[in-house]
């Protein structure tokens, strides 16, 4: 289990399937910051609730030049419906074997009830456009992450 990634740090290089089967490489996306948040699971109650918040403000986050995806352990099928049951207007990617969320240090062991398992961590990592770590936001609390995210990438 990887530990948090700090600000200032090179961001793991990854390659990942999104939902309409197009391969993602991180090292394609330099020039931009991108977001890359990792929820737990599709069609969720939180998960549902941050996405339909990023999907309400990915206008704001393209202005500020953002590229944002979503990034979870569920098959690219059950990202699609999700992406079209809430018309979400950015990727999601595929990480089935775990090998980002683990880089990433999202894959951990959480507590649920005394019951230990691991499981994805809600978090959101901020890398800028010299694909550098700028910001880590740990166990995400939904309500207002959003303008977290806005006011960061507002601040590169």
């Amino acid at each position: 289990m990887a530990d948090w990634l700090e600000p200032g740090t090179k961001a793991p290089a990854f390659t990942l399937k999104d939902d309409q089967g197009n391969k993602v490489k991180l090292s394609d996306l330099k020039g931009d910051p991108v977001v890359l948040y990792f929820y737990p699971r599709d069609d969720t109650p939180g998960c549902t609730k941050e996405a339909c918040a990023f999907r309400d403000r990915y206008d704001e986050m393209k202005k500020l030049g953002a590229q944002l995806f979503g990034v979870s352990a569920d098959s690219a099928e059950s990202h699609t419906k999700f992406r079209d049951k809430y018309s979400l207007p950015f990727p999601l990617l595929v990480d089935e074997k775990h090998v980002m969320l683990e880089k990433y240090g999202a894959w951990r062991e959480k507590n649920m009830y005394g019951k230990k398992s691991m499981g994805i961590q809600r978090s959101t990592y901020l890398i800028d456009a010299d694909g550098k770590i700028a910001k880590v936001w740990k166990r995400v609390k939904v309500d207002g992450h959003d303008q977290q995210v806005i006011d960061a990438l507002a601040g590169l």
